[in-house]
Parts: C-alpha cells; structure tokens; sequence
C-alpha cells in the first residue's frame, strides 16, 4: 500500500511539472522574439524595446524607443496575466500597436517565455521620464 501511495506522489508531482515555468524553455520560445526584440545587460532598442525588467514596467516607457500612440496611451502596466494577454494576439490587446507578430497561441510556452523574462527582472533598462 506505501507504494501505491507513494508511487501517486511522484505521478501528482509530475502532473504539476507540466504547468511549471521554465526559464530554458522559454529561452527557446524567446528565440522568434530575438528578431525584434534584446534582452540583457547590453540590450539595446532595435526594432522593437529592450525587454529588460518587462513585468512590472508601464507599457511604452523605455527611454529611446518610439511607441506608437496606441502603446504609449494604453494604460497597461505589465504583469504576467495581462503579458500573457497581450503575447497571444499583439493587436487585439492593444489595437494600433506597430507590434507586428502573430502571437504565441500556446499557453505553456507563453508560461516559459514568461519565466524567462523574469531572470532578466534587474538588468539595466533607461525609462522616459
């Protein structure tokens, strides 16, 4: 009977392994974002805003980087839920963006993609004033 019971531990465990983040995985998905997008100590705007420090930044605030109106007047503040939003349909979330990406329709890969952002939370990123 302990086996039974543990053996349904370790099968509980890996259920909930399946929705976890993970921060490698993501760095896989962010692979299709790298064409617009960088992230790290030497990020720079390029075609679209360095993506350091993402959740927790008021949407169109990067120093340097021209928003559409749309982005800069959307009112969002990023966090998980509404990135996730955002990720699976750029211009329904925020019509008039010049976010020009089809979205990431998969929701665990938007989970890793998410984690990943996050071990960029405290690299260096110029906000507008």
């Amino acid at each position: 009977m302990k086996r039974i019971a543990i053996a349904a531990v370790f099968v509980a465990a890996g259920f909930g392994q399946a929705d976890a983040q993970d921060a490698a995985a993501g760095e896989k998905v962010f692979v299709v974002c790298k064409a617009c997008h960088q992230i790290g100590d030497n990020a720079k705007n390029v075609v679209g805003p360095v993506l350091n420090g993402l959740i927790g930044r008021k949407s169109g605030s990067v120093e340097g980087y021209s928003y559409s109106a749309a982005n800069k007047n959307s009112g969002i503040t990023w966090d998980e839920a509404t990135f996730s939003e955002y990720i699976k349909d750029p211009k329904a979330k925020i019509p008039g963006t010049k976010m020009a990406f089809a979205g990431i329709k998969d929701e665990q890969k938007i989970k890793d993609l998410i984690a990943y952002l996050h071990t960029y939370d405290k690299a260096p990123v110029k906000l507008a004033q």
